[in-house]
């Protein structure tokens, strides 16, 4: 069950009707884990950031956190998945370049972990809309996650118009050669995980490039990964390229990720 809170109050239908018709506005996802997020720092500036480009707005860091924290209040929740939503129920879609305040939306639902079930993805042709911003329009995301499954695939990834793989539909992807890790150099959303491992990764010593990755060339690679809020898992195959899961290189990821520290909700950012 998903439970959505206003600024701190229970949302209800008229709070939620300029969203769901306007569909404008952003957002992050995070897990919520003894009142603490891995990365809560990244993700106050992805909203911060997001904000200012969506909105010509200023978002107070501390306004987003006491959201949170009401609703995990509201809820009696210590641990969570949480989404924060930026939008506007004053914004006119007839008049987008006008000012508007903003509202804080905050949606709980149970923690999740990610899953040590390999994934089979499927490439598709996208390119994602503002790729900077981590905005509401997700539509063509599940919808090629849908056409994916559908197809027996486990979920969809995107290469661009030069060829290049870029993102997975909801998570960032990376690639092992056998001597570093591979971050594909294409315009997409850059999630606060991804970020999380690469400075893990770093401290630890292990070599990491960003490069161009042609889709027609992943047979080259050793293995791959995937990796979003929830944690970080591998890919077994990429359309009829076979990958095999390396368990070092996963466990080497997990570690990596682990050094990342909980930074709790109350005095973070």
């Amino acid at each position: 069950m998903t439970m959505a809170f206003l600024d701190g109050q229970p949302a209800g239908a008229d709070d939620l009707r300029a969203l769901a018709l306007s569909n404008y506005g952003h957002f992050t996802s995070m897990q919520v884990r003894a009142r603490a997020v891995r990365g809560f720092d990244l993700h106050l500036q992805r909203l911060v950031s997001a904000t200012r480009e969506l909105f010509d707005a200023a978002l107070d860091p501390a306004r987003v956190r006491a959201a949170i924290i009401a609703a995990l209040d509201g809820n009696g929740m210590d641990d969570a998945s949480a989404r924060v939503t930026i939008y506007s129920r004053a914004f006119d879609h007839a008049h987008p370049d006008r000012p508007q305040a903003v509202d804080v939306l905050v949606s709980l639902s149970p923690p999740r972990e990610a899953t040590d079930r390999a994934a089979w993805v499927r490439s598709y042709p996208f390119q994602r809309p503002l790729p900077q911003v981590k905005h509401v329009g997700t539509f063509p995301l599940f919808q090629l996650r849908r056409q994916a499954k559908r197809d027996g695939y486990d979920d969809a990834l995107f290469v661009d118009a030069k060829g290049l793989v870029s993102e997975g539909s909801i998570w960032n992807v990376g690639f092992w050669d056998g001597a570093q890790v591979i971050w594909p150099r294409a315009d997409a959303l850059r999630g606060t995980t991804e970020k999380l491992l690469q400075a893990g990764l770093a401290e630890a010593g292990v070599v990491q490039r960003h490069e161009r990755v042609e889709a027609r060339a992943l047979a080259g690679f050793k293995a791959a990964f995937a990796c979003n809020a929830s944690g970080v898992w591998p890919i077994s195959g990429i359309d009829d390229t076979a990958l095999r899961p390396d368990a070092d290189l996963m466990q080497c990821l997990r570690q990596a990720l682990a050094t990342a520290p909980w930074q709790p909700l109350a005095g973070a950012g």
